[in-house]
């Protein structure tokens, strides 16, 4: 069945009292034994079906434990999908050995049945006993990621969950909305528009409409990372390790967030020159065995474009890859290509026409070009949309044409 939702989750802590934590407690255990009956029972008939397999338990589940009916019913549902996965697993191999799900985790579903959501920043949770009201922790300005979905009517509260962690709850909300249709599909091609990305360490994104996302940062931060981790890591003690383990999980997250922080500003590059697709250089190329920082920036850039994929998604924007070869070597003018086109690092210009330009802006001229070049439909032809650019707009055939 096919989903034609979008969906996100936006996770923060919950704030209990001693007795709602007892409560949510003796809740996640009732699931486990739940999860763990219904687990059993399609194991030994074979069932994997979500309604079969809660007809098949659903009285016993009210029987042998004190969840409401809804937990009831997402609790053999949660184990079916537990054994459909364990079937997809074997691929139809009954040799292949498998075991039965069991489930050990301090995590339980919720729906709009078992909680609900208020405008004060409060949520109401159903539990083994009367239902609990707690506040959402949520930053205290307005720039928390979670505000973009608790505050916008467009995303509907769907199925979450609730975990425990070190002593804490955190729940993660589960949002949904129906998926935009592709602004492709409703653009006529010679009206459809390209924002091309070029990718790199200086600037770790470019775009054709000459929108910079310095590294710098980034670059600083890992550099001063893998010095303290080195200094750290002589001690060799356990200690040590958990003091490394800790600075990696700061510093992911922080990554992370400045990531997160470019894709919307290449989003909102593509939205603001009517953009139908964005173009990023394929990264399939890159080498295995590059060095520690080359790594480092191979994974910024690719989760650079899985935040760009999901949030383009969301407005109905394309995200398409083209071949990096000599990208950083091209003239976007004349379409002379050579080594010595690339002066210095920032620097390009052209041995054949003289045109100069930075170096990272010429990539992303040269990516989104050559998608238009190509076309949305065949490589072999030539295509019908156009590049974006700060000053205009280039077509295949027309050539530049400047901004009103």
């Amino acid at each position: 069945m096919v989903d034609n939702y979008l969906r996100q989750t936006a996770i923060t802590r919950l704030r209990l009292t001693s007795e709602q934590q007892q409560l949510l407690n003796e809740t996640i255990d009732e699931w486990q034994t739940a999860c763990n009956i219904s687990s059993r029972v399609g194991w030994e008939t074979g069932e994997t079906r979500k309604t079969t397999l809660q007809d098949l338990v659903y009285e016993r589940l009210r029987e042998e434990t004190r969840l409401g009916s809804q937990h009831a019913i997402l609790a053999s549902h949660q184990a079916a999908a537990a054994l459909s996965g364990i079937n997809e697993l074997k691929g139809g191999n009954e040799d292949h050995a498998t075991s039965r799900p069991e489930f050990t985790s301090d995590t339980i579903t919720y729906d709009t049945r078992t909680m609900t959501l208020f405008d004060d920043g409060t949520i109401s949770l159903a539990t083994t006993g009367d239902r609990i009201q707690c506040e959402l922790s949520l930053p205290a300005d307005q720039d928390g990621y979670q505000y973009q979905y608790l505050d916008n009517p467009d995303w509907e509260l769907a199925e979450s969950t609730l975990s425990k962690r070190d002593g804490e709850f955190y729940i993660h909300l589960g949002f949904r909305k129906p998926q935009p249709e592709p602004k492709a599909e409703t653009t006529d091609d010679e009206d459809r528009t390209v924002l091309g990305v070029d990718l790199g360490i200086v600037n770790i994104a470019t775009t054709s409409t000459a929108y910079f996302a310095s590294g710098g940062a980034l670059r600083h931060r890992h550099r001063e990372f893998e010095r303290i981790r080195g200094e750290i890591q002589q001690t060799g003690t356990q200690s040590a390790h958990r003091t490394i383990q800790q600075m990696s999980g700061r510093e992911s997250r922080h990554v992370r967030d400045e990531l997160h922080q470019v894709a919307n500003d290449i989003i909102t590059e593509a939205l603001t020159y009517n953009c139908e697709y964005i173009a990023f250089e394929d990264l399939k190329h890159i080498r295995k065995d590059a060095s520690s920082v080359k790594q480092f920036h191979q994974w910024a850039h690719r989760k650079l474009i899985t935040f760009v994929q999901y949030k383009a998604e969301a407005e109905g924007l394309c995200v398409v890859f083209v071949s990096p070869e000599n990208t950083s070597r091209q003239c976007p003018e004349c379409g002379y290509t050579a080594d010595e086109n690339r002066v210095r690092q920032a620097k390009f210009e052209c041995q054949q026409c003289g045109s100069t330009a930075n170096a990272d802006y010429v990539g992303a001229k040269n990516v989104g070009r050559r998608f238009v070049r190509r076309g949305p439909q065949s490589p072999r032809r030539t295509g019908d949309c156009q590049l974006a650019l700060k000053s205009g707009t280039v077509k295949p055939n027309r050539g530049f044409i400047p901004s009103d």
